[in-house]
Formats: C-alpha cells, structure tokens, sequence
C-alpha cells in the first residue's frame, strides 16, 4: 500500500496571489549592534519592504516584546517621547533618532509597520541592541620626571561612529593633541605636566571625569645640575687663577731692572717700584776734600 502526497503546487499558487511571501516582507538595520556615548544621540538606521499593492497604516518602534500581544509603541512611552523623532517615511526608510541616551536606553528595539490588510504586519527580528558608554581616562597615578607616561581613554564598548579624541589637563583643552587614537603619550614629562586629565570626544558635551597625574621630582637630574655647575665654576676660576699668574710674571720681568749696575728697581706688593741705594758706591767727592784738622798749641803772649 503506498501513500500518496498532496501537491504542493496549489499551496504555492495560494501564497503568490495573497503575496504574504516572506521574500516581500521584511526589515533590514544598518547596524545590529551600536555602541553610542552616554548623553549623545544615537542613529538607528533601517529599510523595510512589504507587497506593492499593500498600503502602510502605521509605523512605530518598540523595545517590549510581548507574547500574543501587539508590542507598545515606543512614541508613547513617556521616557521616550520627548527623546525619540522618527527620521523614516511610509514608504520604506524607518529610521529613528534617540538623543540623550543613557545606561537606561541599554535594550533591543524593533521596528514594526502595519498595512492595510489584517494580516499584513511585520516585525524587524532581531532588532537593533544598543549599549551605551561613558568615558574613562586610564592612567598611572604617579610617573618620574623625564619619563615617558601613555593615558588611555577608555569606553566599555568599541564606539559605532568614528571618533576623534579631545585631552584636557585641569579642565583647559590640549589643542595640539586631537587625534583619532584613543591615547595620550607625554614624552619626557616634566613638572608642569601633573594635573588632572580628562577626554572627550569632538562633537560631544560629555567629559570623562578627572584623573590625576603626580610627577615626581628626579633626584639625579638636579644633581647633575650641581655637578656640571660645580665642575663650571671650578674650571672658570682655574682659569682667572692661572691668567693672575700670567699678568704676574709679566709684570715682575718689566719691573725688575738694572741702572748703571748701580740701581735696581724691584718691585713690591705694597708699591709698583722702590730705588734701593748701594752706599758704597755712593761715595761723594766732597768727602775726599776733607782732611785731618790737628790742634795748634797756644802762642806766647
């Protein structure tokens, strides 16, 4: 006995002629996943396809999906109502823009339309999951002036949108440091580089908090300081030492001179030049006129 299966073909036919096909329906999200900063807004870009002749009655998003229920609309919750503006038409972009967002927003939305037939409705599952981060700015809590120190601005998820990177040290912008990388390097660190650094991202409100940056003093910088100023200032005295010598003997060669083998002139620390007088070779011709006077005795009177 053999069992014989229906045709398939008049279940087919069916299908094309009420055009329920899943082929014809559907919804389709740029990103599954998105990684948005905290206060920032987010774009959940999506397209959706449904039967020609079937005309669009309602379109909203939702984050509850309730089983044998219709999902809520999202526009009517009041957490959302004043954040969420619906971007997308009747046609087919359903796209959606959710500002301010926080931890909160953390959850899978979907995008649902309905047409103008009961059973024309459709449901874009999976959804789109959205986390959202803040900022946090990794660094080590001291570094040793002359060293080199890298600061890292940190998310809990890899960011959607490409990010360009802002640093700022107590509060003020370090404009020459805007860069997509998502780190700070400060090579040779000196005092003036403690401070408390932050990060933010270009275009965005929200600053990471604070972390604090000590630089501590290098004991073998200064003291090499000391030993090139000391090692200076010895060789510049040398050198006066040696040029007084100098000027000195120089000095002594003009002054120690000779006058007819008679007189010399030397000097002396207290006065530039004394004459010294050789008496014996002094002697005056009116000592050689001199002669011995003797007594004469008395005359008789």
């Amino acid at each position: 006995m053999s069992v014989r299966m229906a045709p398939r073909l008049p279940l087919i036919f069916l299908l094309m002629i009420h055009g329920v096909s899943s082929a014809d329906w559907g919804v389709s999200y740029r990103h599954a996943h998105i990684c948005a900063l905290k206060n920032s807004s987010v774009i959940m870009s999506c397209t959706y396809t449904y039967p020609t002749e079937r005309q669009i009655m309602k379109v909203f998003w939702s984050r509850l999906l309730i089983h044998g229920e219709e999902p809520p609309d999202l526009s009517e919750d009041p957490e959302y109502r004043q954040r969420l503006q619906y971007l997308g038409d009747t046609q087919q972009n359903c796209t959606i823009r959710l500002s301010h967002v926080t931890q909160k927003d953390e959850h899978e939305y979907y995008f649902r339309f309905r047409t103008d037939k009961p059973d024309g409705k459709w449901l874009g599952k999976p959804g789109v999951t959205l986390n959202v981060t803040d900022l946090q700015v990794e660094a080590p809590e001291r570094v040793t002036e002359g060293h080199n120190v890298s600061l890292t601005c940190k998310s809990s998820c890899t960011l959607t949108d490409r990010a360009t990177f802002i640093w700022y040290r107590n509060s003020q912008p370090l404009t020459e440091r805007r860069d997509r990388n998502n780190q700070l390097l400060l090579q040779s660190v000196r005092r003036e580089d403690a401070g408390r650094y932050s990060c933010a991202l270009h275009g965005h409100s929200y600053i990471s908090p604070a972390a604090h940056l000590s630089v501590t003093f290098h004991p073998g910088a200064d003291r090499n300081v000391i030993v090139i100023a000391a090692t200076s200032g010895g060789l510049f005295i040398i050198i006066i030492i040696i040029i007084i010598i100098i000027i000195w003997f120089i000095m002594k060669q003009r002054c120690v001179k000779t006058e007819d083998n008679r007189v010399k002139q030397i000097c002396d620390p207290s006065e530039d030049t004394y004459t010294a007088l050789e008496l014996k070779s002094t002697t005056s011709d009116l000592y050689d006129t001199l002669t011995t006077v003797r007594p004469r005795p008395p005359e008789d009177s």
